[in-house]
């Protein structure tokens, strides 16, 4: 049995303790703290043993999956194993003891990896200049179309309102477009899951103040008519925008840049070594074609502050330990190595999708880049759905891949493999992708039961969304919910 079988979630009792404070004259001290900061009440704060504490949050990080531990392979995230030595150098003290407001003068060496990560990443992407600024891919999304209402704006041409947005985006590209006072308008694809050129054709007008795009799309597709699109939207007065939490299978073999696009986001958290996930942290630079330059919005490690930027979007130059590790990891591969990432991604992408397409749909039959995407089981006589098949992939030591997303197909798997992974590891996962889909049709019931020995069932992810317990003192937490949740019986 393991701990987690019988785990106590309040493990609070009254007088006990994990810590002893050495004595202090603080209590005679002569600083005054004003009343408006001193507490009323001692906090309510758990009461626990040094022993109860290591175990509860060591067992919860057993309980816990990630790329350190297994196979992630979900699809449009980039969940690639980083090297841990670049952890390493952002933790050095010249790096992690730095404080944001110290004067300018005292931190050359930073302001000199700002400049030189930009000029990398202009390289890479083919963009002109960087602002290493935002702090997350949507910040950095937001911060593009803030560039894109700028240039419009300064140039006198107001009624350029709507962004188009294809039927396949990211779910961030709308809600960006959104919260900068845009109007989405959505592009069809075609049955080979690419842009609907003919479709985008009706939607250019002079209204249109640009198009978001990733390339390769969100089913690993190559846009190879993507010069004519940057062409039509160019001619009627618009930009391109570059979504790019899909650079990944790019490095080094191709650049936006050369595409056509204008305006570019990164996830260096995604392509550029910073694991990803948890919230946090994050960097979302953003690239610019030359003549968007003096619209790159402010602080800027130069300096300058020209009258037509596109205002602040934080109040710093960027996430430093973030953008560290991404410097790291580029002068680590170098421009030779750094062209093998995307090959080896299309490479460990397409061997999967040849291997599975037998046993689980595939849409659209056609060579993909980093990701691809199946409608389901190729077999559904037995109602087996892709959410069974990502549950039951748990109780075989491998995370699920995205699913029910793209919204193109009714039961969307979509799978990244990256090109991190282990020929050994790819063939584990197709042989116990093949195994469940013999499951699907001989044990149905077990495969939508699924899974069968993880801490936690199946809970309802909505209610734990909409009320989470966050408190040890919430008392909603009872045997009753115990017993659904505890002990994995949801």
């Amino acid at each position: 049995m393991k701990y987690y079988d019988k785990l106590i979630f309040e493990l609070s009792r009254k007088g006990r303790q994990g810590y002893s404070l050495p004595d202090t004259d603080w209590a005679e001290s002569t600083v005054s703290i004003p009343d408006g900061l001193k507490r009323a009440s001692m906090p309510a704060l758990p009461e626990v043993s040094e022993p109860d504490t290591v175990r509860h949050y060591t067992n919860l990080s057993d309980m816990n999956f990630g790329v350190d531990t297994g196979f992630y392979p979900l699809g449009s995230c980039t969940m690639k194993y980083n090297p841990k030595i670049n952890e390493e150098i952002a933790g050095m003290a010249g790096f992690q003891d730095i404080h944001p407001l110290q004067p300018r003068s005292t931190v050359p060496g930073v302001i000199k990896l700002y400049r030189d990560l930009s000029s990398a990443l202009s390289a890479i992407t083919g963009m002109a200049a960087f602002t290493l600024n935002p702090f997350a891919g949507a910040h950095g999304e937001l911060t593009g179309l803030m560039i894109m209402r700028r240039y419009h704006i300064c140039r006198g041409d107001l009624g350029r309102t709507r962004v188009i947005v294809p039927d396949s985006a990211h779910g961030t590209n709308p809600a960006s477009a959104a919260v900068c006072g845009l109007e989405t308008v959505q592009v069809k694809s075609l049955p080979d899951g690419t842009i609907d050129v003919g479709h985008l054709k009706t939607l250019l007008d002079d209204t249109v103040a640009g198009i978001m795009m990733t390339n390769p799309n969100t089913l690993g597709l190559f846009e190879t008519r993507i010069e004519e699109i940057a062409g039509l939207v160019h001619g009627c007065g618009g930009l391109l925008y570059y979504d790019g939490a899909n650079m990944n299978p790019l490095l080094g073999v191709a650049r936006p840049g050369d595409m056509g696009f204008d305006i570019m986001h990164l996830n260096l958290h995604k392509t550029f070594s910073t694991p990803h996930g948890g919230g946090g942290p994050g960097a979302g630079p953003v690239g610019v074609a030359e003549r968007l330059k003096p619209y790159l919005p402010l602080p800027r490690t130069d300096g300058e502050e020209p009258e037509e930027n596109a205002g602040r979007i934080s109040g710093f130059a960027g996430n430093f330990g973030v953008l560290m590790k991404a410097y790291a990891y580029i002068l680590m591969l170098g421009r030779q190595n750094i062209r093998m990432a995307g090959p080896l991604a299309a490479l460990n992408a397409n061997y999967i999708k040849e291997s599975l397409k037998d046993c689980y749909r595939l849409p659209v039959d056609r060579v993909c880049k980093h990701e691809f995407v199946f409608d389901g089981l190729e077999d559904r006589s037995t109602g087996v759905t892709t959410l069974d098949v990502a549950k039951r992939l748990l109780d075989y030591g491998f995370h699920a891949p995205t699913v029910y997303f793209p919204l193109l197909f009714h039961q969307s798997i979509m799978i990244e493999p990256t090109e991190t992974e282990s020929l050994e590891t790819l063939d584990a996962f197709i042989g116990v992708m093949r195994k469940i889909a013999r499951e699907a049709v001989e044990d149905p019931d077990m495969v939508k039961s699924a899974p069968h020995n993880t801490p936690v069932r199946r809970p309802d992810e909505t209610e734990a969304a909409r009320h989470p317990v966050l408190k040890f003192t919430d008392n909603r937490f009872n045997e009753d919910n115990y017993n659904r949740c505890g002990t994995g019986r949801l």
